[in-house]
């Protein structure tokens, strides 16, 4: 044999001494307590830890970290992507605390994939079905050390903080906290994470050279660490799990590796322990107010519309109201939009300077002061919101981060989260439209405020009236604006990719190709599947039902008329198809086209839809689809198998 190893492979030991000293046990203990409690200790004693300290109080650390890091920080096995790389960073900072405060500090992992590595592939097939299998690995975990008096965890991005935050929720008797892995910083002279995405559109198009597109992709993730720079799901998450209470003040955005995100770990370790002792645990912060609290916060942010998908599973785990999209519109009409980020701007702020203007409790200091929230909510810190936010108000944490923010990069704070009137006179239009119509008869969402200004009217309204382009599959849509088929005025219709078609797939190639194309903002996208957080555009997602459920949308020809309109004041919207012939009609003349027709002719479920996303997507239509949040409701699924053994006369 080649390569045969060296004498000293083939010493192999038998036995060992094992540790020495003795397991802190009692004779009550011996008889009264499961066996599996005695057998961790025996565990833990092989694993290395001093027997005579076993009897501490226990806590789990849960993190989505990827890859294998060297001690220098370089890589010996890559991550999925920068936002669980430096994971681990953070859970030793808490496992030190832990320890330092007299606890036993247990770690796992489930880490996550990265959802612009997998646009446009199949692996996007896997996406949005991996939060509810992530959570229900994390709660399992989570189950499986009986022991632990409480769970902080560790997540990022796009999925995987989501997940924790859903398995969380879930533990609804158990102290809890969440720790954002914080945000990677932008490149000095570069592309943020978002745009580079469209680099290939842009190449295609003749906008970029080769050379500017290799320099461009190489340096968009400046630090190793962290969640995109722009307000994408990731940033967004991170802003929610505070705005629920569930992370400790001033920790969402924070820059990943640096000392003030280590701080904020041994913070919220500290912030666990006075938890569970003071008798705290998750259904005390995770009430319909915090949901409610959340929807805000996400309006004045400006938040992803992935969100319209997590926060109602996190009610859900939580046995709380869902909220519908009568509830989201009604927050989106009240709520001002004051924060200028990317990728909305006005001024395309990375979300590093939201962090240092003052994050989540300056947005909610605004929002107090318009009595938008409700601020006698608990939060993990043992204190109620107001409390919370009369600190921060005063702090010198405050002043510092806002001093830095002008220091390091010239930045007024006051331009990057505004108070309302300035948000006004800068035109920063509400987060977000639920429009209806024939094509949309269950609904759908647009991030309004991400339409160009200039293709708006005088009154802050989009209207296209346009012959639609149908395409099947997302791999088809993108190769026809590379190749240079999509010209302004078109209608892109992309059908048949919600969840039963391949997992309720994100469109970002798309839409960013159509964001940094000169004519892409004369172009309107209309889907049943979804987009990314950093999408932005006239594209309306989420459209139900899906087009493979007997949507309308499913329906479609090429060349129909379609009108979409959108109101970005009012916050009202409607998509229809008004016609097939050679000029537009009416949505009522569209309703009677589409009553008598078939499905599309190509329209199916993608060849590469895996099995277990055609489960996943089967379980959530019985749960309540899209707008219940894709979850798994236990009582309906049991429900509808039992009727259907009924129906089929097992016994």
């Amino acid at each position: 044999m080649r390569d045969a190893p060296g004498p000293s492979a083939f010493s192999v030991h038998t036995a060992a001494a094992g540790p020495a000293g003795s397991l802190p046990i009692t004779g009550e203990m011996l008889r009264s307590a499961p066996s599996g409690e005695i057998f961790g200790m025996t565990q833990n004693s092989g694993m290395g830890w001093n027997p005579l300290l076993l009897n501490r109080p226990q806590y789990l650390i849960l993190g989505t970290m990827g890859g294998i890091r060297r001690e220098d920080g370089s890589p010996l096995a890559l991550g999925y992507h920068t936002g669980h790389w430096e994971i681990g960073l953070m859970m030793e900072e808490v496992a030190e605390e832990i320890t330092a405060q007299q606890g036993i500090p247990f770690a796992g992992y489930v880490s996550d994939p990265c959802d612009g590595r997998s646009q446009g592939t199949a692996g996007m097939f896997d996406s949005l079905p991996y939060r509810n299998d992530a959570a229900m690995v994390l709660r399992r975990l989570i189950r499986s050390l009986p022991t632990r008096k409480g769970v902080l965890g560790v997540a990022t991005c796009d999925k995987g903080l989501p997940a924790m935050m859903v398995a969380l929720a879930g533990m609804r008797d158990l102290p809890g906290i969440i720790v954002p892995g914080g945000v990677s910083l932008p490149p000095v002279h570069g592309e943020d994470a978002g745009k580079v995405q469209s680099i290939g559109a842009r190449f295609s198009n003749g906008e970029l050279s080769l050379k500017e597109a290799a320099d461009l992709g190489c340096r968009a993730c400046a630090t190793p660490g962290g969640g995109c720079q722009f307000l994408g799901t990731a940033a967004t998450a991170q802003v929610i799990a505070e705005a629920l209470g569930m992370s400790v003040p001033h920790s969402a955005l924070a820059p990943s590796g640096q000392p003030v995100w280590k701080n904020m770990g041994r913070q919220s370790a500290r912030a666990l322990l006075h938890m569970e002792h003071s008798g705290m645990v998750m259904k005390d912060i995770l009430t319909n107010r915090a949901i409610t609290n959340a929807m805000v916060v996400h309006a004045a942010f400006g938040g992803s519309t992935n969100l319209l998908l997590h926060l109602p599973a996190i009610a859900h785990a939580a046995g709380l109201r869902i909220p519908t999209v009568q509830d989201w519109n009604a927050v989106n009409r009240r709520v001002p939009r004051l924060v200028s980020v990317l990728p909305n701007g006005p001024v395309p702020h990375p979300t590093i300077r939201v962090f240092l203007a003052g994050g989540v409790p300056e947005v909610m200091l605004h929002l107090r002061r318009l009595g938008l929230i409700d601020d006698s909510v608990l939060t993990v810190t043992g204190r109620t919101l107001g409390e919370n936010l009369d600190w921060w108000a005063t702090s010198q944490r405050r002043q510092e981060m806002r001093n830095r923010l002008i220091e390091a990069d010239g930045i007024d704070p006051d331009t990057v989260i505004m108070n309302p009137r300035e948000a006004k006179r800068k035109g920063l239009a509400s987060t977000m439209t639920f429009p209806t119509g024939n094509l949309a008869p269950e609904g759908s969402v647009i991030k309004s405020a991400a339409i160009d200004p200039s293709v708006l009217d005088s009154e802050g309204v989009y209207r296209h009236v346009g012959r639609v382009k149908v395409f099947t599959a997302e791999k088809d849509a993108i190769r026809s604006i590379k190749d240079g088929l999509i010209q302004a005025g078109d209608i892109l219709a992309i059908i048949g990719r919600g969840p039963s078609g391949t997992g309720m797939e994100e469109t970002y190639q798309l839409t960013s190709a159509l964001k940094h194309l000169p004519f892409g903002k004369y172009v309107t996208l209309i889907t049943d599947a979804r987009f990314s957080g950093v999408s932005t555009g006239a594209c309306i997602g989420h459209i139900g039902p899906e087009a493979l459920a007997g949507g309308p949308l499913g329906r479609l020809r090429d060349g129909d008329w379609v009108e979409v309109v959108v109101d970005t004041v009012k916050l009202e919207g409607s998509v229809n198809l008004v016609g097939d012939g050679g000029q537009p009609g009416s949505p009522e003349e569209g309703v009677d086209i589409l009553a008598a027709r078939t499905a599309h002719p190509f329209l199916a479920v993608d060849p590469g839809l895996p099995d277990d996303t055609r489960l996943w997507a089967a379980l959530q239509a019985v749960s309540g689809g899209t707008w219940q949040g894709c979850v798994y409701d236990t009582d309906k699924i049991i429900a509808a198998l039992e009727a259907g053994r009924q129906a089929l006369g097992w016994k």
